[in-house]
């Protein structure tokens, strides 16, 4: 099979631990991207959170794409045009508020521009998500009011057992309206219904002609899921989380061991 699209998750995935893409990875990247291949970068950070790897691995000359907030959005990278957008309902964001407002030391926020709105009470893993995406915390008063543009996605961080309850009132309510799960144990999606990683790229291949068949993912956590069993070939980094693993076709090296560079070389210049 010939691969054209090479569809990489990031934190795990095509970054190492010191959150950078090494040499090695990022040239084969650009060298793929000269042979006609296109890339997507797959991930539940905001655009804003994705688009300086974007830059960095040229996506925009080469007309490659961004899949943002978990598969909420699709940004063709050259034009900036949206190839699918999907916004949370705006009923939805009071009574969230009013249920993540009942239980101790979480937050809830939603992103604009280049900021995190924070909605109670910026937390540790408020600032693991600041750090993660490069972008400014701006706490806000009364955080529905103030949430009067689409958003393609709330996200609860907190401790992770109070996650757990709060997931489970929060699905019960609208498992008939919203995607809710844990991305990492302390991080809280919660996106419009049947969103995630696999259903956007269904999307992104059909309107550039291409199938499932042709299509390499690589990830390492619970969100790359969807995706790797979607895909012609789904791929787990060696970190993996184990049922990433059991679920993947195949298992490449680490992201500290340039696996996305193996993967390439593996299966993309044959």
């Amino acid at each position: 099979m010939i691969y054209e699209i090479l569809v990489l998750d990031l934190d795990g995935t095509l970054t190492n631990s010191k959150k950078i893409i090494t040499e090695p990875t990022k040239k084969a990247l650009i060298e793929i991207q000269e042979m006609g291949k296109k890339v997507v970068l797959a991930s539940g950070r905001p655009i804003n959170g994705v688009q300086p790897l974007a830059e960095e691995l040229e996506l925009g000359r080469f007309g490659s794409y961004i899949l943002s907030f978990n598969g909420a959005r699709i940004t063709q990278c050259s034009t900036g045009n949206l190839i699918y957008n999907k916004v949370l309902p705006q009923g939805v964001i009071e009574p969230i508020y009013q249920i993540a407002k009942q239980y101790e030391g979480v937050d809830i926020i939603t992103y604009q521009d280049e900021n995190i709105i924070s909605g109670l009470k910026p937390n540790e893993y408020t600032e693991k998500e600041k750090n993660i995406n490069k972008m400014r915390i701006k706490p806000v008063e009364h955080f529905p009011e103030y949430i009067d543009f689409p958003v393609n996605k709330l996200l609860i961080p907190g401790e992770p057992t109070i996650l757990e309850e709060i997931m489970e009132v929060l699905k019960k309510k609208f498992h008939s309206l919203l995607n809710i799960y844990r991305s990492e144990p302390f991080f809280l999606e919660i996106m419009p219904q049947k969103i995630d990683k696999a259903y956007t790229l269904q999307k992104l291949l059909s309107s550039i002609g291409l199938t499932a068949d042709q299509m390499i993912c690589c990830g390492d956590g619970y969100n790359d899921l969807s995706m790797i069993e979607y895909a012609g070939l789904g791929v787990a980094m060696e970190n993996a989380q184990t049922i990433v693993k059991e679920k993947a076709d195949y298992i490449t090296r680490s992201n500290d061991e340039d696996g996305v560079l193996y993967v390439i070389e593996q299966f993309m210049r044959t």
